[in-house]
């Protein structure tokens, strides 16, 4: 069981954390590699800074420990304290020592949106260590005025992650970081269904983007993203826009909103060989910048 502040948050079973009861159940559902990242709610952010580079350490090691006790059926993604600059690129440069393929971040650090000044060497260090980012939902804006009908996880979560990507889009972040490998969960949230308000809302509205020059379609070629989006029109519509050497299979496993099978949304829409095995494995490889033979 989760408890976040002395309340029940959630309960978890031996799969969160137990390696040899995910092969199983990646077995079951004809899973190869998996890649590993810590539950968001112990991002830690809220901690003082040295105590969330101790968490960090901890979660850090022991993702690091199953990747090596099996190198072909795990990769790994390490977290970091984003709420101290020099102690997250620590981390994240101990985090490429220790054999990790890149970090998870949230959202939003407390509140901040990932756009801020602060953030920029820390995005920067990745790029330069060569460290793929996944950007995942997290405290959602506004969650305790929608409690009701579990909203914060139905509306707040995608529009968390388009306030993620706007915020690096309009600060210059991406801009001035041309390799970052960045992938955003859940198939970005609700970025792609909006583009089109966001880039309509840049052009009309110059004065209020003074970061960047240049609108959103400009980046879609700079970001990842899973294929979480639970529709076949989504997924379909998410492909077309960024094209599928962009998305990559995500299964949010184990939890509720994740998909049963992993990859039967991408087998239901019947795509050929060479684009299904990009979107199966082919574009996480680049993203992690991996080879496949690591695995055979």
């Amino acid at each position: 069981m989760v408890r976040d502040d002395g309340v029940q948050f959630r309960d978890i079973e031996e799969n969160c954390w137990d390696p040899r009861k995910r092969i199983e159940e990646m077995d079951a559902t004809g899973v190869v590699v998996q890649v590993l990242s810590t539950v968001p709610v112990m991002f830690s952010y809220w901690t003082q800074p040295e105590h969330g580079a101790e968490i960090s350490r901890f979660l850090n090691d022991h993702i690091a420990d199953i990747i090596i006790e099996f190198p072909r059926r795990f990769v790994g993604l390490g977290t970091a304290p984003m709420q101290d600059t020099d102690l997250a690129i620590r981390e994240i440069e101990r985090c490429k020592q220790l054999g990790l393929a890149g970090v998870q971040i949230g959202t939003n650090v407390n509140q901040l949106n990932l756009g801020e000044p602060q953030f920029f060497e820390i995005f920067a260090a990745c790029e330069r260590l060569g460290m793929a980012v996944f950007v995942h939902p997290w405290e959602m804006a506004g969650e305790k005025d929608m409690q009701k009908y579990w909203l914060p996880w139905l509306v707040g979560m995608p529009a968390e992650v388009s306030r993620a990507i706007c915020s690096l889009i309009f600060s210059g972040t991406l801009e001035r970081l041309p390799n970052l490998r960045i992938m955003f969960a859940h198939g970005g949230g609700a970025f792609p269904a909006t583009i089109g308000r966001i880039e309509h809302g840049f052009n009309v509205r110059p004065d209020l983007f003074t970061d960047n020059a240049d609108g959103p379609r400009r980046y879609l070629d700079r970001m990842y993203f899973d294929s979480l989006v639970h529709d076949p029109a989504a997924l379909r519509y998410l492909i077309d826009l960024v094209g599928g050497e962009r998305v990559m299979l995500g299964s949010d496993y184990p939890f509720p909103l994740g998909e049963p099978e992993p990859g039967k949304l991408i087998d239901s829409l019947n795509f050929d060989e060479m684009d299904k095995e990009m979107l199966m494995h082919g574009t996480a490889l680049k993203w992690l910048g991996l080879e496949r033979c690591r695995f055979i």
